[in-house]
């Protein structure tokens, strides 16, 4: 069972990534990510480095004007060091081709608990939510 604190703290780093990108703040994406983090992407399913992303982001070719999320929504886990958030955003964001993107998602971010660096982002995987035909 997921505590209160848990979900907190995971919520809470949730939104310190989803601000870091709106902000392109580097430093805070940098601490944040793990290592070997993976990013798949919302529009395209493309698999994207830790190192893909804050290169994209420091070259400001991958830009998120904007993201809403919302964490009252959100289905938060906890199985021994790793914390898991799934949750809904809607966001904009501009590719590398300079192409504009706006969608609601479904996403669901995979952390883990490290010594001395507090919970780290491992994967983030966000699907399109299609409206309703």
């Amino acid at each position: 069972m997921t505590s209160p604190d848990d979900r907190a703290s995971l919520l809470d780093h949730d939104r310190r990534f989803f601000d870091a990108l709106v902000a392109a703040d580097l430093a805070t994406l940098d601490a944040l990510l793990a290592d070997d983090f993976l990013l798949v992407g919302v529009g395209d399913g493309a698999v994207a480095t830790r190192a893909d992303l804050l290169g994209l982001m420091a070259a400001g070719t991958l830009r998120f004007p904007a993201i809403h999320s919302y964490p009252d929504e959100a289905v938060v886990r906890r199985a021994g060091d790793v914390g898991i958030v799934v949750g809904r955003t809607g966001m904009d964001f501009t590719g590398p081709d300079g192409a504009t993107f706006t969608a609601g998602s479904r996403y669901t971010h995979v952390f883990a608990a490290t010594p001395g660096a507090g919970w780290r982002l491992l994967s983030a995987q966000g699907t399109e939510i299609k409206p309703a035909a």
